[in-house]
């Protein structure tokens, strides 16, 4: 099983990649003329994508989260 996830959060520009085994989070810039820089480009008009994914959810903050805040 894969432990690299590429995100983006609505209201945010660009990508990122989560590499969950090192522990780091990066910006992306997909290549031009790749599937991925398709997909991401779907986003700015409002689309949501999700594969393999399973639970995401956005909070304001790592504390939000550690304290078992769902919605923030």
């Amino acid at each position: 099983m894969s432990a690299v996830v590429v995100i983006s959060i609505t209201g945010e520009e660009g990508l990122w990649v989560a590499d969950l085994s090192a522990g780091t989070v990066t910006p992306l810039d997909p290549p031009a003329g790749s599937k991925l820089k398709e997909v991401a480009d779907l986003r700015k008009s409002g689309t949501s994508i999700t594969k393999d994914v399973n639970f995401a959810v956005v909070v304001k903050s790592a504390k939000e989260a550690a304290s078992g805040h769902y919605e923030g």
